[in-house]
């Protein structure tokens, strides 16, 4: 069987597809999970701790060099599945949307039970919920607070600052630390369970915002959901931003299909998550608005969207009984300084610069001034996305939106990168080298995952995890060079059918969102 371009339809076959995606991806995280024993996040007081297994694996160097390998080596080839799933879809191949589902259960399954990799905030999130189950406000408290903090596997730098978390969360998390007060572990995957409902989300919705986009599903669910980020972080990692992104794409496609309301709730509820989600607010207010309505319209609409919104956080607040305390936590992440963050590299390399030739040690007040320029430059993009929406549809301004401001943000993780990416994936990618900057980017960030997931290492500097280093970038070298489709695909020229609206339908039904204003001008994106 082969496709309308006469390219073999190998992907048709259910038993092809399962052979050559399903379970190697399945593998790929199954080693994951294995390596997760020896380098992934354990609380001190863990019982897991006590079996001879486990204590080889983390304390033999043997064991730990088993772990680590096993790691890369599932990283390297989840990648490498990845862009093979990738080459076909963007080949012409047609793979239906359920068919990704289940190689997305199943590359999932294994590591619900991994030990947290690649951070170990979920042991933050359970000790915030005994602070909040206690009746401790946990905007003006860090965990430190509550007894036995440290033996539950909280990171010492978190422990006297605030929350910067919603009120939604917070009870998601009291629940957790309320059914499990003793057993951090296992409140680490409920926890991650959370998540793991917030990638379902995405990717129940992330294929409706793409057609509606014009762009076929499975290849918007292959880049941003399927991608090996999101499992790396949303699922080992067990971030509550997996759900607060999985109920703002949930809000914007409602909103998008003509529900603005249930749109907008949704949306406030993950930014009862991570108040980072409201920034896409303004947008919905777009959508509600219509593509051609007039300023008047567009304020009543965003005034409406504020209110709904401002009620649903006041409420939820009232019910956990911390207010808008949230509002003063918001800088907690700000204390982490960080080489990926653009505007704080150039504060701290200038600091140093200045430093070594004599001038002095300035590096806070500059980091400070580097940052706070940044973030003026995103607030004004953010603006100017809102202000002049022409031309674009308003969920591709959202994910603008976000990608500035992670960008020029004062702290860049890895994580905080895949905020964007479902917007993106689902309103397409019309110029090769923006496919190629993410495939590249995603490489280049599993090999920082997996080069700096060791919870048994003192220091990065180390030689065992130098050669962790050296280990994974070959790993993953390889993999994006093992052939010439996965070459083409990363360093090579987009596939001819690219993640573009593929026919004249499609091409319709993507100029539907597009903002042209009341004047009725037909505008495309540039």
């Amino acid at each position: 069987m082969t496709t309308a371009d006469g390219i073999p339809d190998e992907a048709t076959s259910r038993a092809v597809f399962v052979s050559r995606f399903v379970i190697p991806g399945a593998v790929a995280t199954g080693l994951i999970t294995l390596g997760s024993i020896g380098v992934g996040w354990l609380p001190l007081g863990s019982a897991l701790l006590d079996l001879s297994v486990v204590d080889a694996m983390r304390t033999n160097p043997i064991g730990v060099s088993i772990a680590r390998i096993m790691l890369i080596a599932g990283g390297a080839l989840l990648l490498q599945t990845w862009l093979v799933l990738g080459a076909d879809l963007l080949s012409g191949v047609r793979i239906p949307v359920q068919r990704l589902w289940l190689a997305l259960a199943a590359w999932c399954a294994p590591l619900l039970v991994a030990a947290p990799l690649f951070s170990r905030d979920v042991f933050s999130y359970f000790a915030q919920g005994k602070l909040v189950a206690a009746g401790i406000d946990p905007y003006t408290n860090g965990v430190a607070t509550v007894p036995g903090w440290f033996n539950d596997g909280v990171d010492p730098m978190w422990a006297e600052a605030p929350t910067p978390y919603g009120p939604f969360f917070l009870m998601i998390e009291r629940g957790v630390a309320t059914l499990l007060p003793d057993s951090p572990f296992l409140g680490s995957l409920l926890l991650r369970l959370v998540a793991v409902a917030g990638v379902a989300l995405m990717a129940w919705f992330v294929p409706r915002l793409a057609f509606l986009h014009g762009i076929d599903g499975g290849k918007a669910l292959w880049l941003g959901v399927l991608n090996p980020l999101i499992l790396m972080h949303f699922i080992a990692g067990a971030h509550n931003d997996a759900l607060m992104v999985g109920l703002m794409v949930a809000g914007i496609t409602l909103a998008a299909e003509g529900r603005p309301i249930p749109g907008v709730l949704l949306v406030t509820l993950a930014g009862g998550v991570k108040p980072i989600a409201l920034l896409a607010l303004p947008f919905v207010g777009l959508l509600w608005a219509g593509s051609r309505s007039s300023w008047g319209r567009r304020f009543a609409t965003w005034a409406a969207t504020a209110v709904i919104s401002v009620l649903t956080l006041v409420i939820m607040g009232a019910m956990i009984g911390v207010g808008l305390g949230w509002i003063r936590a918001l800088t907690t992440p700000g204390s982490v300084r960080t080489w990926l963050s653009p505007s704080t590299a150039v504060g701290m390399a200038t600091g140093a610069i200045g430093n070594a030739l004599g001038v002095g040690d300035y590096t806070d007040l500059l980091v400070t001034v580097f940052r706070l320029l940044a973030m003026a430059l995103a607030v004004g993009v953010v603006l100017w996305l809102c202000f002049k929406p022409e031309g674009r549809s308003p969920v591709r301004s959202a994910a603008l939106a976000f990608t500035a401001v992670v960008l020029l943000g004062p702290v860049i993780q890895a994580w905080y990168l895949l905020w964007a990416l479902p917007l993106v994936a689902a309103t397409g990618l019309r110029k090769p080298w923006h496919l190629r900057a993410i495939t590249i980017g995603t490489a280049a960030f599993v090999i920082y995952g997996l080069a700096e997931s060791s919870a048994t290492a003192n220091s990065f500097l180390q030689l065992q995890d130098g050669l962790a280093m050296l280990f994974a970038a070959g790993a993953i070298a390889f993999v994006v060079l093992a052939s010439p489709r996965e070459r083409e695909l990363v360093l090579g020229r987009q596939f001819s059918h690219g993640i573009t609206p593929d026919d004249p339908p499609a091409q319709a039904r993507s100029r539907q969102l597009v903002f042209v204003g009341p004047n009725r001008v037909d505008l495309t994106e540039p």
